[in-house]
């Protein structure tokens, strides 16, 4: 029987490499995106059906999940978001509740529009992509690791309460992807007390970015999320996320805060 995988955020990065993985091993895939126009590779292949979903609109949101249920859905992968970077006193109201929408409540919302479908099948699975940062915090990121963190805690939460119906929901938390996310889905701000701190923490980030992993690497991660039938909820995806995650409860948050400030603003 032929699973369908319904994803946000597909036209380019991991989304997208997610969209290529699972259609290449036999899934049907619907991909979504603000742009569907602008993902003339995903239209090319069998089996995955373009559709247009900003998940910032909520009246889009349900008009899309129903055209998508419609079809047959057994994986959700929420993985639209940005990463928004910079001190909290140099970001306007609107970065803010931009990457607050986008980031988490794009997920909740799409999430809570399937739940019906699937407790009436009573099964389904929900994967989040989360981020080493649901789990650690960088500097200057707070806004960012607040949707983030937000996301582990809500997941750990709906789990329970889905559980009960059969149906699962994962996170998949990546460290670095090669991807064009310090482009195009990077918003940096900054303001001249903060600049030599900024430019210390991108330098560190250059220096992590030299062990990260490819798209299909973690799009791996997210394949096995969907297909080994675990009960678990946290999927920390590539070697750099998951020596730091280790590190961090081996060493406990003090000395870890410690250790990260000095890689990150001292480079």
């Amino acid at each position: 029987m032929q699973q369908t995988i319904f994803i946000t955020g597909a036209s380019s990065g991991l989304g997208k490499a997610t969209a290529k993985l699972f259609q290449s091993r036999g899934w049907k895939v619907i991909a979504t995106m603000r742009n569907p126009e602008k993902a003339a590779e995903l239209s090319t292949l069998e089996h995955v059906t373009l559709l247009p979903l900003d998940v910032t609109n909520v009246s889009q949101i349900q008009s899309t999940v129903n055209a998508a249920t419609a079809q047959g859905v057994d994986v959700v992968f929420n993985n639209a978001g940005y990463g928004l970077i910079g001190p909290l006193e140099a970001l306007s109201d609107e970065q803010i509740v931009r990457q607050l929408t986008t980031n988490l409540l794009g997920v909740i919302r799409v999430t809570q529009a399937f739940i019906p479908y699937f407790r009436e099948k009573k099964k389904g699975l929900f994967i989040s992509t989360t981020s080493i940062g649901g789990l650690i915090a960088f500097p200057f990121g707070s806004t960012y690791h607040a949707t983030k963190w937000a996301l582990e805690g809500w997941s750990e939460s709906m789990a329970f309460e889905l559980n009960s119906f059969g149906v699962n929901i994962k996170t998949v938390s990546p460290g670095g992807i090669e991807t064009d996310f310090a482009g195009r889905s990077l918003d940096l701000t900054s303001s001249a007390a903060y600049d030599p701190m900024i430019q210390a923490m991108m330098n560190g980030f250059g220096a992590m970015m030299q062990t990260a992993s490819t798209a299909k690497q973690i799009a791996e991660v997210v394949y096995e999320a969907a297909t080994d039938g675990k009960n678990k909820l946290r999927y920390v995806a590539g070697e750099d996320a998951k020596a730091l995650y280790a590190q961090r409860l081996e060493q406990g948050d003090e000395t870890f805060r410690a250790w990260l400030g000095k890689q990150f603003l001292h480079h």
